[in-house]
């Protein structure tokens, strides 16, 4: 057959499904199944993940044509955060007729029923992810949620309870009553936001009962002021428990709630850990099959670059290491390499809260780290702009990831012109939205904005020569003062494009605007895809905001720009009738969405803002709105409820396909009032929508 006439359906079925596994975007694969009968059943044979969304009371609208998925995701099943099998049991039947291969189910497991109905149906499980942001039942016995699980599934290799309210005291026991299937175990994650934390008795209880764990996680309790505490011997029991660690992360369960610290702060807590340097020594030398460490105690840890030094000569294959409120860990003197600087095989590297660290530590970082790819830095207040631009100009090679945040020296247009040397090769980036260093004549008037007393940054100019004199003086290239070898020309006539960066994470206080933020130098980013949004703040404490708009409009120069995530879910305000000369949060969350309209998005993830002491996160009938005024959306999620009637405003988005509430956040509202969405009204939303005629 000459070379010419060969078909692509001329290749051998094996191959074509080889071609077909390799396709992971579920728009692709829908769209490749319509081609034609064959690749139709090659897709469906060739999928092995599948999450299911919608309601589930209609069984005859079960997928039965996906009987190769081995990873099942019933988490996010409508009406969200109920339990459907509870009022169907055949479901858990059906379930498993359709999906016979499942290895990995990930599943809201309100009530312990819910296992007890589905882990019978997959005894072979190997990997399960609870999620419940509902409060556990304390009518139920420790280890309930647990049990069913462990009973029936004994080839459990993995637990993920990262998204899973319950108490500390559920799992110990639990894992002690089946003590084969917690010695298989070797990944398990339990980092919850919902728990006080670990002590050291539970903690040492369940890495006894795992001995065989390779990846553990785990929110703790390292307050010497608690009974308990995970301190030095803790740590040590832990290392001679669990030998084989790959990934440990222990976190104070504080740290967790992402608290950002005060920038007037010398970053020194007035508490200490419990965790001495010899201790240290000892508990990096246990393990010495560490790839990933993460210490976050939310104590002072201090003189800990001697630790570190061990950390690099006993775990010769650490490549990620996350330290928070560790102190001394690079000393820089001279230009002697010390502590954290020794750990060359680094590529990804989070200083946290470190209150002595300076540009000479972090100039002996890039020195000492060249291989490091992503760098985090947040609450570091001795570090500057000169600083910053030395690590990226010497790590310009590799650095293609960074976070900037809660560093009093650095705000937005600082933390950009610091990164200018890695403008053309970054792909990620965090920065928090504080526009001190900018003119004020060039930023839109907000008398409102929240002012800082630090010390306004240098300009452009003055940092490019600090820079050069500070490198020069450092490596001790030439008694002369020479130019920096890693200072790039950043021309205020150049335009100052970021060709590569894919993903942009902001920070913005509550009542500052987005609109500067081409100004401090984001003006071109032709590939940025993506955009996270955390706004924070007291919305109580600010009165009415002079702009009409936040400045979301201000995005659509990002032509690429299609995917949002927008988060005022720690903006507090009232949610009923605010005070004289205040605005409820209907108001502020017309400023937030006012402009989104112009954007070309297809997905939004939207967390409204809350009153905390109602407990109530609600989209407001503004809000509802404006959303609708997203032509594009495809797919919007909302991480609160509505009122029935609002989400009538939604059906008007001609192309949205998926689209649901979910309350997804501690605690999670256990009863909706009675002019909200409830079970029934979901319903009659999704309804509506499945019955309207989609463009493509």
């Amino acid at each position: 057959m000459a070379a010419g006439n060969i078909h692509f359906h001329d290749l051998p079925d094996v191959i074509l499904s080889n071609i077909f596994a390799l396709v992971v975007d579920t728009r692709t694969r829908n769209a490749m199944s319509l081609v034609c009968r064959k690749w139709l059943l090659l897709e469906r044979s060739t999928r092995t993940s599948i999450t299911l969304r919608g309601k589930v009371r209609d069984l005859f609208l079960i997928p039965t044509s996906f009987r190769a998925v081995t990873h099942l995701d019933l988490s996010l099943l409508s009406p969200w955060g109920q339990s459907p099998l509870d009022s169907s049991p055949l479901l858990a039947q059906l379930l498993r007729q359709a999906f016979p291969l499942v290895t990995s189910l990930t599943l809201y497991a309100r009530t312990p029923s819910t296992l007890l109905l589905l882990a019978p149906q997959w005894p072979s499980l190997r990997h399960v992810k609870l999620v419940r942001w509902h409060q556990r039942s304390s009518i139920i016995p420790p280890g309930s949620d647990f049990l069913p699980l462990l009973e029936h599934c004994s080839t459990l290799t993995s637990l993920d309870l990262s998204h899973f309210y319950c108490w500390t005291e559920d799992l110990p026991p639990a894992l002690q009553a089946h003590p084969s299937v917690a010695a298989s175990l070797s990944r398990l994650n339990l980092l919850t936001l919902s728990t006080e934390g670990f002590n050291s008795q539970e903690l040492l209880a369940i890495t006894r009962a795992c001995p065989n764990l390779t990846h553990l996680l785990a929110a703790c309790v390292f307050d010497p002021r608690f009974m308990d505490f995970v301190g030095d011997e803790a740590l040590l029991a832990l290392a001679s428990h669990c030998p084989r660690l790959t990934l440990l992360h222990l976190a104070d369960s504080s740290s967790l709630s992402n608290a950002r610290p005060d920038l007037d702060d010398d970053g020194f807590p007035a508490e200490d850990a419990s965790i001495s340097r010899t201790a240290l020594e000892e508990f990096f030398a246990a393990l010495p099959l560490l790839e990933e460490l993460t210490l976050d105690v939310c104590r002072n840890v201090m003189d800990a670059g001697p630790a570190l030094e061990v950390l690099n000569s006993r775990c010769p294959g650490l490549k990620s290491l996350k330290l928070g409120q560790f102190h001394g860990i690079c000393k820089a003197i001279e230009s002697v390499l010390d502590g954290i600087a020794l750990c060359s095989g680094l590529e990804s590297l989070s200083i946290k809260n470190t209150g002595d660290l300076t540009d000479s530590g972090l100039l002996a970082i890039s020195r000492g780290c060249p291989k490091l790819a992503k760098f985090e830095v947040q609450g570091c207040n001795n570090i500057t702009e000169t600083g910053m631009r030395n690590l990226a100009g010497m790590l310009r090679k590799t650095l293609v990831d960074v976070n900037i945040s809660c560093c009093k020296n650095l705000d937005a247009a600082s933390s950009l012109r610091a990164l200018v040397p890695i403008r053309d090769r970054i792909r990620r980036l965090h920065i928090d939205c504080i526009w001190d260093s900018l003119p004020q004549s060039e930023i839109p008037s907000d008398k409102s904005a929240p002012r800082h007393a630090f010390d306004l940054n240098e300009s452009a100019e003055e940092a490019s020569t600090s820079n050069c004199s500070a490198a020069a003086g450092f490596m001790n290239d030439s008694p002369k003062k020479k130019k920096c070898r890693y200072a790039v020309n950043d021309s205020p006539k150049k335009k100052k494009c970021w060709s590569r960066l894919q993903y942009l994470s902001l920070w913005i206080p509550v009542g500052e605007l987005l609109t500067p933020l081409t100004l401090a130098g984001l003006d071109s980013c032709p590939v940025l895809e993506e955009i996270r949004i955390k706004v924070e703040g007291d919305c109580r404490k600010r009165p009415k905001p002079t702009e009409r708009a936040f400045g979301l409009s201000s995005l659509a120069r990002y032509a690429r720009l299609f995917k949002m995530h927008l988060d005022c879910g720690d903006a507090i305000g009232y949610a009923l009738t605010a005070p004289t000369g205040h605005m409820d949060l209907s108001l502020w969350e017309r400023f937030y969405l006012n402009g989104i309209g112009n954007l070309n998005l297809s997905e939004l993830d939207y967390w409204p803002p809350q009153d905390r002491d109602v407990n109530q996160r609600s989209l407001s009938l503004p809000a509802a709105g404006l959303l609708q005024q997203c032509s594009t959306l495809r797919k919007l999620f909302i991480h609160g409820t509505t009122h029935e009637h609002f989400m009538t405003f939604l059906l008007n988005i001609p192309n949205l396909r998926d689209m649901q509430l979910r309350e997804d956040y501690y605690p999670a509202p256990e009863n909706d009032m009675s002019t909200e969405m409830r079970a029934e009204s979901c319903s009659r939303f999704e309804d509506a929508l499945n019955r309207r005629q989609i463009p493509d």
